[in-house]
């Protein structure tokens, strides 16, 4: 149980730290953008080539390698997309008239660039651990992928709590694609079908020794994570200041 615990507080410290690193970069000015980008390319072919040698090890470092190349594969879409290099080929506010599915496809064009780049990355990941014993980074990148689709959907149904505080100026007119909602029909089916996997991965997690019980023990606590920032959406949390430290030295107060 002591191992479990320790694997949990690495998976928290990962998302945490590793959330305010790419905040603070993205909250830089532009110029920096290009050498920042390219650096992260550096981290994104060493995480490739350690997620591909990660995959046919058994051990629990192995699970470890895993689970941090897959975040950092991460990492690199979250960047790239708030920065503003890969976003859509739709770069305005929503008109105010746009309603039902004229207004679903609108906001798919604000996001279809970084959603095809999502999809292209868990492709290349099923590949490179196509038929290996450790699928903990397949696992994790797709619950990453499955659990911010929920979030942008959820988003844009309409949510009591909206997470615009980390959105970068640039991208500020993805604002007018959100509603503000008590409530829709998406998100308790959400957290409702997270929830029983968490369940499913935690007890696998209980059971299994070695490796899998470490990989299974990551992946609930990603999961969890995933589920809290959806509870973000719904309760008054101030989760910007889980953040607060990443603020660039001369960015606005809401901004972080």
């Amino acid at each position: 149980m002591m191992g479990h615990g320790l694997t949990l507080v690495f998976a928290v410290f990962l998302w945490w730290f590793s959330t305010g690193i790419i905040l603070n970069l993205c909250g830089r000015p532009k110029r920096t953008f290009g050498k920042t980008l390219l650096g992260g390319s550096v981290v994104l072919v060493v995480a490739l080539y350690g997620l591909a040698d990660s995959a046919w090890s058994v051990s629990e470092g192995g699970a470890y390698l895993a689970f941090l190349s897959a975040i950092a594969v991460w990492g690199w879409l979250e960047m790239s997309f708030l920065m503003g290099y890969v976003t859509g080929p739709r770069t305005s506010p929503c008109p105010s008239d746009a309603k039902g599915w004229h207004r679903f496809t609108l906001a798919l064009r604000t996001l279809l660039y970084h959603e095809l780049a999502i999809i292209a990355g868990a492709g290349v990941i099923i590949v490179l651990t196509w038929g290996a014993p450790n699928q903990t980074a397949t696992v994790a990148f797709l619950i990453l992928m499955v659990m911010r689709i929920s979030a942008k959907l959820n988003i844009f149904l309409g949510v009591p709590y909206l997470p615009v505080v980390f959105l970068p100026e640039r991208l500020s007119y993805l604002k007018s694609y959100f509603r503000t909602r008590r409530f829709n029909w998406l998100l308790p089916v959400s957290i409702i079908g997270s929830a029983l996997f968490a369940v499913s991965l935690g007890r696998r997690a209980l059971v299994a020794e070695g490796a899998e019980a470490v990989g299974c023990a990551l992946l609930f606590s990603l999961l969890a994570l995933a589920m809290l920032e959806h509870f973000f959406m719904i309760l008054p949390f101030p989760d910007a200041a889980l953040w607060r430290w990443a603020k660039p030295v001369g960015a606005a107060d809401d901004e972080i």
